[in-house]
């Protein structure tokens, strides 16, 4: 094969080693714009599982990179006077210019026909090349010339960052906050250069800072020597002398690069010039070396049939890729916002932002770190005043109790609203009973009853549970009579109005949100916009309308205290009634409860008032709310939620339930573990109010990492509860918790004693 390759960083270096390794006959000639010598930035990470797949491809590169790295195990936390030490990582970095050269030099043994200071400013003169790799970088040339096939999408970080060096000897990585007259900066810092004398010792030194902090310090126009001496100064304390380094050290936000396809005709992108990854997780050069492993596969697989090779490089990238992209965009956004943790104590910012990534949560650290987790959690405990069970051991996060005003929940476990569809006219039967009794037994601290509609009209199917007429009084009482009777368990109930997602099919029947082809009844909506062009137009509310249904949701309240239910929950969720007033993608209303957010708002709370003064002023009141309509920038945002948050807040809403989206059939949200608790998190603390978080929450892993990060006060589950619903017994036999509430007829398998680990 005839391969030219355009670029000459780890990407396009490492596939000509692998490839002419594996086909000596070969052709393949890698362009590099710079000299040899040359490179921007200063050291390369990688953890020691990466390392283990350079040891496979190619032994020797591997050996030689080995010879030159720098190893620590540490990640060290400087905040508010405080140093906090996690161990266990296995890290190991070098010099971005050795790594170069390393493979420079294994590239032109193999017969590679290496070329510097050549730089490829029409990549058509290699049309007849069978492969051309497109390694160009951050800027790529070659993407932007066939962007109409590779489709690229770049997002600007919203911090600034500049890379320097420094002569200090690291023995972990390091981070760094401090706050001046201009801001907060914070540093990303790890070695890569160990030698006998200070001369030889080199770290990297990334400070971040907000763009506001940025503007502040007068950045844009300082000369570099004088940002060196700015930061030498505001790190005099960490540095101890070291001096910093500079190589074109300028002031850049992160591009957050994706492409919806990696080839065009026989070009092929690798690296940086496909995808990127933040700086805070350190996997650019990884990300791009396993690309050359991935694409040197394919090609010996499939060679000479190039279009093969290089869909069959894509599909077994991408997944990998996405994933680790997901990563280190929670990653960055962790690190954006920052200051939103500055009133954290060392333990929990430290434990916070080790998690910010969601790869590593409170079991794996564990294992990693047993002794900084077991302060965590002692840390955690103290904060929330927990007493050690009667055993005399600390609980982890989720078995300590809460008290949402002057309800007190035995611990932090909630099992989340899950319509079942199974009632009969509005009315509850023995599967809900079941169902709830269930899951009480099972020892969540609180069970929030499904969607419970406030009329007969404002049901999303047929099967919909109710509060609407007193008939369905005493079936509800008879759950929650067993729950307060047989379990320790609190019980709410969650009270809506369907709006325009109602007159719907049962979901098993037909499948989510399709419209009844029989028996349907009309809807209403705060304007006249159907859920989708399956369902019918609902009739835009009049003052008659609001009436109406403020007066539905004060009945159900009033029937909600005669069962004896612990708490309401009012639905503001998922593009139900009371949600589909806050979002502007559904209302579109001229007068007081359309156009601005406070306008729209106005409904919401006329209810949450209303239904506050209806409801005993000692039991407390929950109100789920769609953070974000995964609709930016026509739809509602994670920041219109602080404020719709604030509101709930001052008229009596004691604790936010924060989901995110459902509020239209045109989001597009983004998946994964935990996938709505940076919602949770951002209200949490810029609001200044209690949170419940959800989505996608899978274990009590995931629980204790929330809580103890301080991203919740309480963690809701939903399908982890459908496939498990004794989850919170189990999880505390499995943490060792032995104050769980195990009912007496289960008394037989409780475990008697500790097990340890």
């Amino acid at each position: 094969m005839n391969i030219v390759c355009v670029g000459g960083g780890p990407a396009g270096l490492y596939f000509s080693i692998l490839f002419k390794k594996a086909h000596p006959d070969a052709h393949i000639v890698v362009h590099e714009r710079n000299r040899p010598d040359d490179t921007f930035g200063f050291g390369v990470v990688f953890s020691a599982e990466t390392l283990s797949h350079f040891g496979v491809a190619d032994p020797e590169t591997y050996r030689a990179i080995q010879d030159h790295f720098v190893y620590w195990d540490d990640i060290d936390t400087f905040f508010r006077g405080s140093k906090v030490t996690s161990t266990g990582h296995g890290f190991c970095g070098l010099a971005r210019v050795k790594l170069l050269e390393i493979l420079q030099r294994r590239a032109r043994s193999l017969g590679v026909d290496v070329r510097f200071q050549s730089d490829v400013v029409d990549p058509s003169a290699y049309r007849d090349a069978d492969l051309v790799l497109a390694c160009d970088g951050v800027n790529s040339a070659m993407r932007e010339r066939y962007a109409a096939t590779f489709k690229p999408t770049i997002e600007w970080g919203k911090t600034r960052f500049t890379w320097l060096g420094a002569r200090w000897p690291l023995t972990a990585f390091t981070f760094l906050y401090r706050r001046n007259e201009h801001g907060l900066f914070q540093v990303h810092a790890y070695p890569y250069q160990r030698g006998a004398g200070a001369d030889d010792v080199r770290s990297t030194f990334i400070v971040e800072c907000t763009e506001d902090a940025w503007t502040k310090a007068g950045f844009e126009a300082m000369p570099e020597a004088d940002m060196v001496r700015y930061f030498e100064r505001l790190f005099a304390d960490d540095l101890k002398g070291a001096p910093l380094l500079t190589n074109r050290s300028i002031w850049r936000r992160f591009p957050f690069i994706k492409n919806e396809r990696w080839y065009h005709d026989n070009v092929v992108l690798l690296g940086d010039a496909a995808h990127t990854a933040h700086f805070s997780i350190g996997s650019g050069t990884k990300l791009a070396m396993e690309d050359a492993i991935a694409l040197a596969d394919a090609c010996s697989k499939h060679a000479p049939d190039v279009p093969r090779a290089l869909a069959a490089y894509q599909e077994s990238r991408w997944l990998d890729v996405a994933k680790l992209q997901r990563a280190a965009s929670t990653s960055q956004s962790w690190f954006e916002h920052t200051e939103r943790y500055e009133r954290q104590d060392a333990i929990q910012f430290t434990f916070n932002q080790m998690t910010r990534s969601k790869k590593i949560t409170w079991d794996n650290l564990h294992l990693r770190d047993p002794k900084f987790v077991d302060t965590v959690k002692g840390a955690y405990a103290t904060h929330v005043d927990a007493k050690p069970d009667s055993t005399g051991a600390i609980p982890v996060p989720a078995f300590t109790p809460y008290s949402i005003g002057s309800l007190r929940l035995a611990n932090r476990i909630v099992v989340s609203p899950m319509c079942m569809y199974s009632a009969v006219d509005g009315t509850v039967n023995d599967w809900h009973l079941v169902h709830l009794g269930s899951r009480a037994v099972g020892g969540a601290g609180l069970l929030i009853a499904e969607m419970t509609d406030v009329s007969a009209d404002g049901r999303i199917t047929p099967g919909c549970a109710g509060l609407y007429a007193d008939a369905h009084v005493p079936a509800w009482k008879r759950i929650v009579d067993f729950v307060h009777q047989r379990s320790a368990s609190k019980i709410a109930v969650q009270l809506a109005h369907a709006g325009r997602k109602g007159s719907s099919r049962i979901p098993w029947e037909a499948g989510y949100d399709e419209p009844l082809t029989q028996g349907a009844w009309p809807l209403i909506a705060p304007s006249a916009i159907p859920w989708s062009d399956r369902h019918p137009t609902p009739k835009a509310m009049d003052a008659a309308d609001l009436a109406r249904v403020k007066a539905d949701f004060v009945r159900a309240t009033q029937r909600a205290n005669e069962v004896g239910f612990d708490l309401i929950e009012l639905h503001m969720a998922h593009g139900y009634l009371l949600s589909s007033f806050l979002s502007p993608s559904s209302n579109q209303r001229t007068d007081a409860y359309g156009g601005s957010l406070e306008h729209r708002m106005r409904f919401p709370l006329e209810v949450l008032d209303a239904v506050r003064a209806a409801w005993p002023a000692s039991k407390p009141i929950a109100v789920r709310i769609s953070a974000s309509d995964w609709l930016e920038p026509q739809g509602m945002t994670a920041d219109d939620a602080v404020v719709v948050a604030r509101a709930l807040k001052r008229h009596g809403c004691d604790i936010v339930d924060v989901s995110a989206g459902g509020t239209t059939p045109h989001a597009k949200p983004v998946y994964g573990r935990m996938f709505q608790v940076h919602f949770s998190d951002q209200i949490r603390h810029e609001a200044d109010v209690a949170t419940m978080t959800v989505g996608n929450v899978q274990s009590v892993d995931h629980v204790n990492t929330i809580l103890a990060a301080g991203r919740a006060d309480l963690v809701v589950l939903a399908r982890a509860h459908l496939a498990d619903p004794y989850l919170t017994l189990h999880a505390a036999e499995r943490y060792e918790f032995a104050d769980a509430p195990w009912p007496n007829p289960y008394l037989a398998v409780k475990p008697s004693r500790r097990k340890g680990g």
